[in-house]
C-alpha cells in the first residue's frame, strides 16, 4: 500500500472524539475484542489497522459513546 491508501494520520474530528471518548475513562471501551482505556492506546491501534479495518474499529468506539458506555 501506498501513502495514499493509508494516511498516517487520524482525521483532526477523529482524534477530537477519540480524545473526549477517553478522557476520565474507567470502563474500557471495546473495538475488534480489545479494551481501550486509554486515547493513546487507541490511536496507535487504529493507526496500525489497514483504512477498511481503522474505519470500522472507529466506528465501534463511536457506536460505544452514542450508547453512553462510561
Amino acid at each position: 500500500m501506498d501513502a495514499i491508501d493509508q494516511p498516517d494520520d487520524l482525521s483532526r474530528p477523529q482524534k477530537r472524539l477519540l480524545k473526549r471518548l477517553y478522557n476520565g475513562r474507567t470502563v474500557p471501551v471495546m473495538a475488534d475484542d480489545r479494551p481501550f482505556l486509554r486515547y493513546k492506546d487507541a490511536a496507535l491501534y487504529l493507526l496500525s489497522l489497514p483504512i477498511d479495518a481503522r474505519e470500522t474499529a472507529y466506528t465501534q468506539m463511536k457506536a460505544q459513546a452514542r450508547d453512553g458506555v462510561r
